[in-house]
C-alpha cells in the first residue's frame, strides 16, 4: 500500500473485531466425523467518534461507552447524550485505559464495548416472576463479580435452577460481553440480567416488593440450610476475593455461609451460587409439613 494510503487508513476510526470460531460437528450415517462451515462471531469494541455514534444510532447493544478524561467537544457531547438517552452507561477513564482496550491510540478518545444483549431492568425481572404461574420469585444479585466466566456460569446456573433473573452493578463488575454469553453456554439469551447503578438501593426495592434478602458470607454463623426459601427470595453473592461489601451485607435480612471441611474455606462464586439455588429449589419442591 502506498505511504499516503497507509497513513489515511491509520487515521480512520474503525471497529476493532475479535473473531471467535465455532466448528459445528456433522455426524452423517457413515459415522465419519466432519466439520461444517465455520461460524464467525465478530465482537467486541467500536472505536472512533463516527463509528461509535453510527452504531448507537443504529440501535446496537452496548455494555458501556468509555470517554477519555479531558476530551471535551461537541461531537463527544453528542455521543454522551445519545448514550444516556438509550440507557447506555458512560464512563470517563484515563486515556491509557482506552489505549489498552482499543489496542490502539487511534481511538479519538471514545471506545464503546459491545454487549451480547441489552441489559434488562429490575422491573423486567419482577414482572417475569409475577407472571410465572405457580412459581415463587427468585433473584440473584452479584456484588462485584468481575470475572466474565464466573458471571456466565452464574447465569447458566440461575437459569437451570429456575431463577427469574440476575442483577449486577454497572461499575466494578463484568458486563454482558460476548465472553459472558459464551461462558453461559446460551443461557444469557433466556434469562434477563439487569444492570443497576446502586445495588443497595435495589435491595431496598426488592424488600418493598416482598422479597427476603439472603447474603452469602463465609464468616456467617448461620448455615444456608437454616433459611426458609419458600417465600420470594433474593440471594446476594459477593465478588471474587472480597465477598460482600459492608453496605450490602448490612441490608441483608439473613447472612449465611456454606459449611466446609479441610483447608478450603470458600468456593468459586458460581459453584456457591448453585449450592444455595438448589437448596431453594429443594425446599420449594418439598416444603416442610
Amino acid at each position: 500500500m502506498p505511504l499516503a494510503q497507509r497513513r489515511a487508513a491509520e487515521r480512520r476510526p474503525h471497529v476493532v473485531r475479535q473473531h471467535f470460531f465455532r466448528l459445528r460437528p456433522v455426524f452423517p450415517e457413515t459415522s465419519n466425523f466432519k466439520l461444517s462451515t465455520v461460524d464467525f462471531f465478530p465482537m467486541d469494541r467500536f472505536t472512533g467518534i463516527h463509528a461509535v455514534r453510527e452504531a448507537i444510532e443504529a440501535g446496537a447493544a452496548f455494555d458501556r461507552i468509555l470517554i477519555a478524561k479531558g476530551r471535551q467537544d461537541t461531537r463527544i457531547e453528542e455521543i454522551v447524550q445519545l448514550a444516556r438517552q438509550r440507557g447506555i452507561p458512560v464512563r470517563f477513564e484515563d486515556r491509557s485505559q482506552l489505549d489498552r482496550l482499543a489496542n490502539t491510540r487511534d481511538h479519538q478518545g471514545v471506545v464503546a464495548m459491545a454487549a451480547a444483549r441489552a441489559a434488562a431492568t429490575l422491573q423486567d425481572i419482577l414482572a417475569r416472576a409475577n407472571h410465572s404461574k405457580g412459581q415463587i420469585g427468585l433473584v440473584i444479585l452479584l456484588d462485584g463479580v468481575e470475572d466474565p466466566h464466573n458471571l456466565g456460569a452464574v447465569i447458566r446456573t440461575a437459569l437451570a435452577a429456575g431463577a427469574h433473573g440476575v442483577v449486577i452493578p454497572e461499575r466494578r463488575a463484568a458486563g454482558l460481553t460476548d465472553t459472558v454469553a459464551r461462558a453461559s453456554a446460551g443461557a444469557l439469551a433466556h434469562l434477563p440480567v439487569a444492570k443497576v447503578t446502586n445495588l443497595a438501593r435495589t435491595m431496598e426495592e426488592l424488600k418493598e416488593a416482598g422479597y427476603w434478602i439472603v447474603g452469602l458470607d463465609e464468616n456467617a454463623e448461620k448455615s444456608y440450610t437454616e433459611v426458609d426459601y419458600t417465600t420470594p427470595t433474593a440471594i446476594v453473592m459477593g465478588g471474587e476475593g472480597n465477598g460482600l461489601h459492608e453496605l450490602t451485607r448490612k441490608r441483608c435480612d439473613f447472612v449465611v455461609s456454606l459449611p466446609t471441611t479441610g483447608p478450603v474455606k470458600s468456593l468459586n462464586v458460581s459453584v456457591a451460587t448453585g449450592v444455595v439455588l438448589f437448596e431453594a429449589l429443594r425446599q420449594r419442591h418439598h416444603p416442610k409439613k
